[in-house]
Order: C-alpha cells, then sequence, then structure tokens
C-alpha cells in the first residue's frame, strides 16, 4: 500500500474515532497510537497530521457542502465512516494543494477508502456526492494537458476566447420597502441570477431572457451597472475569459419561482437593509453596493 494511501486511512480512522466520540478525543494522542498501530516506519507522517487538522478546521464550511450536496442526507445521518471520507475528500478537493494532489486523485482515493471501510454502497454515495461538488467547482484539472505533450499555449490574457454571461440586481417595491432577488447556491452562497448569451443575442434581451428562465421574473432593465471578468479553462478551447455584465433591473413583486439549475438550491428577497448581513462573494459586493447606491436615488414609484 503507498504510503499516501496508508495515512489516508490512518487519517480515516483517526477521524472516525473522534466523531464516534462526540469530538471530544484528544487528536495528538488518537493520531500517535493509530499511527504507532497501523503505520510502524511511515515517513509521511506529517501528511496526515496536515490532512486531519485540514479537516477539522475546515468541518463547518466541509459539512455545509455535504448537505447542500446531498440534501436527502442530513450530515448527522450520515454513517459515521461515509461521513469522515467525504470530510477528507472535500479537505483535499476544495482546501489542498491541487499541485500535490489533484482533484481527480482526490476523489479516486476516497473512493478506495469507502469501498475497503464503507458498505456495499459508500464507493457510489461518495462518488456522487464529490462527483457532485467538483462540478460545481469547475472541473479543475480536467482539461490538463500530458507535461509529456509540448503544445502552444496562449499566455495574453487579451487574446483568449471571451464567453459573455449576463446577470442583474433585481429589486422589487413591496409594502413599503425595496426588495433585492438573490439566489442562493450549494455552498452556501447568496449570489445574483445570471446565464449566457446567446449568438448574436443583444446584452439587454439577454439578461431579460435568463431573469425569466431562471426565476419566472419578467424585468424592467433600468441601466448597466459594469461587469467582472476572469480566466477559466476550458476542456476544448483552453484558457478563456469570462466576462459576467451585470445591469440593475427592476420587477414585479411576485413569489420567486427557481427553475434549479447549475448548483442552485433556493431564491428569495431580501430588504437592503440585511444584504450586509448576508454571506456572498467577495467579488458581487461591490456590484451590490453599486446597485443600491442608484437604488437609494431613484425616483420614488408613485
Amino acid at each position: 500500500m503507498a504510503n499516501r494511501h496508508l495515512s489516508r486511512s490512518i487519517a480515516l480512522q483517526t477521524l472516525f474515532e473522534w466523531d464516534f466520540n462526540a469530538y471530544a478525543s484528544d487528536i495528538p494522542t488518537v493520531l500517535a497510537r493509530n499511527e504507532a498501530e497501523f503505520g510502524p516506519g511511515l515517513d509521511d507522517s506529517t501528511f496526515i497530521a496536515s490532512l486531519v487538522d485540514l479537516v477539522i478546521k475546515k468541518k463547518s464550511i466541509i459539512d455545509e457542502i455535504i448537505e447542500k450536496a446531498a440534501p436527502e442526507w442530513p450530515i448527522d445521518k450520515i454513517n459515521v465512516i461515509d461521513r469522515n471520507i467525504l470530510r477528507l475528500g472535500l479537505a483535499e478537493l476544495l482546501f489542498g494543494d491541487r499541485t500535490q494532489v489533484p482533484p481527480k486523485v482526490a476523489i479516486n482515493e476516497s473512493i478506495e477508502l469507502a469501498k475497503s471501510f464503507g458498505g456495499e454502497t459508500s464507493g457510489r454515495f461518495v462518488n456522487g456526492v464529490l462527483g457532485a461538488v467538483y462540478k460545481e467547482i469547475g472541473e479543475p484539472g480536467k482539461d490538463e494537458v500530458s507535461k509529456k505533450k509540448k503544445v502552444f499555449e496562449e499566455t495574453d490574457p487579451a487574446k483568449f476566447p471571451v464567453e459573455k454571461k449576463v446577470g442583474a440586481v433585481i429589486f422589487a417595491k413591496h409594502n413599503g420597502q425595496t426588495l433585492l432577488a438573490l439566489v442562493h447556491d450549494v455552498f452556501g452562497y447568496w449570489t445574483l441570477s445570471k446565464g449566457g448569451v446567446e449568438t448574436d443575442e443583444d446584452e439587454f434581451e439577454g439578461v431579460k431572457r435568463e431573469i425569466k428562465d431562471e426565476l419566472e421574473l419578467s424585468i424592467t432593465v433600468v441601466e448597466k451597472l459594469g461587469f467582472n471578468d476572469y480566466v477559466a479553462s476550458h476542456p476544448e478551447k483552453g484558457k478563456i475569459r469570462k466576462e459576467v455584465h451585470y445591469f440593475l433591473a427592476e420587477a414585479p413583486y411576485q413569489e420567486l419561482k427557481l427553475h434549479s439549475s447549475g448548483g442552485l438550491d433556493g431564491a428569495d428577497w431580501f430588504p437592503l437593509s440585511d444584504i450586509g448581513e448576508i454571506k456572498t462573494y467577495d467579488d458581487i459586493v461591490p456590484i451590490l453596493a453599486q446597485a443600491i447606491e442608484k437604488i437609494t436615488t431613484l425616483e420614488p414609484v408613485v
């Protein structure tokens, strides 16, 4: 058994005991005992300790992601082995050093642990949950070219193909309040409704179509707010530059009906006063702030 696989097995045994004892175990003591019993002479002990420490530090975030990726399985209903295999896998997948442990290696190692230590369906369950999360984070590493192959890859972002998306800060008036419509993703963040622009489609028409498709809202575009851009990897196109163009839009107040897709699991209205308290992405904050400033300067609707 390779050192790293054995190390993950020992990490799993340590986390199992910690979990089984209601998170009251003395981790250094448990870890030392397991290393002495199952890994004598192991030259990778620092890897075990760092992996266990990572899981413990990120436990609350990881557990939240597990529940979002497997909503029919509350975290306390997943058996202890499967639960901690998922914690290990997600710790490496989301927070580990991908140059040392590529995402697919983290997933495959977790599946092997599930087959070795879990039940008959553990492998499929672990594969399903980690696979879902892997897709939601954009399948990093999927399109990596073998180091043995020498291919030209454009390095100037200005020359990368551009993939355009549109999104909107949507507001409505209701009972004397101004409300914003936000969508919730499987990672526990509130964000803005957005989607792709079709070929030869005008941005204004594209954002109206996307909001209608995703939330069943008919919006009136007030103005353009700006855009965020970032570089991503595409399995066929290589490096691409994604541009998300955001608009300020008004809609009649009505129940939001999310057509769930792309990792979204909810939608709701929020008063302007609550926006600063919600959990959202850093790159969305300036867009929301700009939108709120503009909304508060608009003439009141009579």
